[in-house]
Parts: structure tokens; sequence; C-alpha cells
């Protein structure tokens, strides 16, 4: 008697083989969203856009994709842990100095309007006062602008103190030197031997 009917038919088992590997696939692919909303803002989403979201694309994502962010490392754990809040209003030349502080710095931060909405109410609340402008790194803050302090609670919530390097070029790359006019070739001047150092 022959065991060919316990054997799995070869149609049968690259069927089987298939469904698998669809699944394990489609596992690894996720649905993103990527539409405008009514206020103008572009959303990348899981969920679904809204009915009156305009210019919707649906974007699969496999488990290939790498996420990348212009910030550091050391910058994004100390975003984690100690984000930074800037309070602050019209004030002129010290308020626009304390908010190019964390520019220039490459510091992530939000910044609260204390002569709009509810900001003066959310400064008196951290601070008790309404000296501005004050800077808020995780639980800790600094009223009036001091630049050596706030340095310091930048430096001391893990911040790097300098930006880090530009990747992308920031103007139109100088143009090369027109050299069809040039006829003769420049040779170059050797310096006498003893101007080196031995």
């Amino acid at each position: 008697m022959s065991n060919d009917c316990n054997r799995p038919q070869p149609a049968l088992l690259l069927a089987l083989l298939l469904f698998v590997a669809s699944g394990v696939a489609s596992a690894q692919v996720q649905q993103v969203y990527r539409y405008v909303d009514v206020d103008g803002k572009v959303v990348y989403s899981d969920k679904p856009p809204p009915p009156n979201a305009k210019d919707a694309q649906a974007k699969r994502v496999t488990a290939n994709s790498i996420e990348t962010s212009a910030l550091s490392y050391a910058t994004q754990q100390a975003q984690e842990r100690y984000p930074v809040t800037l309070y602050s209003f019209a004030c002129g030349v010290v308020c626009e100095t304390a908010q190019g502080l964390l520019n220039k710095r490459g510091v992530p931060h939000t910044v609260i309007d204390v002569s709009a909405g509810d900001g003066a109410d959310k400064l008196k609340k951290l601070s008790g006062g309404l000296d501005a402008p004050a800077l808020q790194v995780g639980e800790q803050y600094a009223s009036g602008f001091n630049e050596g302090k706030w340095q310091a609670l930048l430096t001391d919530a893990g911040y790097p103190k300098t930006p880090p390097p530009r990747t992308t070029p920031v103007g139109k790359p100088a143009a090369a030197p027109d050299l069809s006019a040039v006829t003769q070739t420049a040779q170059p001047t050797i310096p006498p031997k003893g101007n080196y150092p031995q």
C-alpha cells in the first residue's frame, strides 16, 4: 500500500507557501495618508483623512523605510526629556536675541506669546510673575534674558552647544569660471629649498 495519500500535493504546498508569504508581506506594509487639512497644514497619519481634507493621497510604507531627522540624536534625546518653551512677546532686541540664541544653537522649541491669548496666564502659572522673555527647559525655568544662565540650562539638559553641520547647500552653487579665454598654462612657482623647515 502506498503513502501517496499522506504526502501533500505540490500545488497545495505552493498555495500554502504563497498564502504565508503574502501574510508576512502585508504585515510589514503600513498604510500612511497624506492630506491638507482645513487650516492648510499638510498632515501625515495612519488614519484615513476626514471628508473635508484636500489633496488626499494614500502611501504604502514598507518595513525597509528609515526614519530620518534633521536633529542630532543628542538633540532628540534632550528634546524628549526636557522640552524647551520660550515665553516672549514683541519686546524688541531683547526678545529677538533670546530667540536667536535658541535658533543659533539649533534647539527645537515652542514659543508662547505672553501678550496674546492665555500666554500670560501660562507664564504666571510657571513663574508666579510676568517677566519675559523667559525660558523653560523641562521643569527648570529662568525669567528675564540672561545668556549665561540660559546656555547653562540648555547644556545641563543635554542640548549640544552647536547645531549639527548643514548637509544641504544654503544657496545656489557658484558657477565655474570660464577658462576658454586662457591660452597659456601657468607654471607653479617652486619656493627655494632653504625656506622649508627641516
